[in-house]
């Protein structure tokens, strides 16, 4: 029975990119939480976005993932998942080509057969990715990052952050007294309400 009256807590979390067109009515105190700015990945996490895009796919040692996350720079995850997807398709493509080569010699070549070449492992090379970061884009402008910013910034001013409070002190030197005692004059609590 007591399942049956357990409250229950509603999440609610939106995203957008384009923050200039909200509604400020929505932006105002105590309609949402927390508003929260992400900046586009810097080089560890652009690292971290191809690490894991790329963790179920055989990689050849070849491939600096470090060095893709360097030259990445003002990409977003969506844009480095993007580059991964077109990489695999290249590395598939080629894969398949081979084995359409292969089946054609032995069709044309029926003693070919008996010479057993030991396939190699398909894996992801360099040159799949070269291929593929020629036509990569960044759907992020610097205009857009620079709109970002300041929109952010102009967030963390209306919500007042960065404002430094201190509670102030009392006359003995200690923090955290009652700093509406010194402006009630002495007046006797009891008395407001008479």
């Amino acid at each position: 029975m007591d399942g049956m009256n357990a409250k229950k807590t509603v999440f609610i979390i939106g995203a957008t990119n384009r923050p200039d067109i909200i509604d400020p009515a929505i932006l105002r105190p105590g309609r949402l939480d927390q508003l929260i700015y992400i900046p586009l990945p810097d080089e560890e996490s652009r690292h971290k976005i191809f690490k894991a895009c790329l963790r179920k796919s055989p990689l050849s040692k070849d491939v600096d993932l470090r060095a893709l996350a360097k030259y990445t720079q003002g990409f977003s995850g969506a844009d480095i998942t993007e580059i991964c997807q077109r990489t695999c398709k290249y590395a598939i493509r080629e894969n398949i080509e081979k084995d359409i080569e292969k089946e054609k010699r032995r069709r044309d070549n029926p003693d070919s057969m008996d010479e057993d070449v030991e396939d190699e492992v398909s894996e992801i090379k360099p040159a799949h990715f070269e291929e593929s970061m020629r036509f990569a884009r960044r759907s992020v402008s610097d205009a857009d990052i620079r709109k970002y910013q300041a929109f952010a910034q102009t967030l963390q001013q209306s919500r007042g952050f960065g404002t430094e409070f201190q509670f102030p002190e009392s006359a003995a030197g200690v923090t955290g007294s009652d700093p509406f005692a010194a402006s009630a004059g002495g007046v006797d609590e009891d008395d407001l309400y008479s």
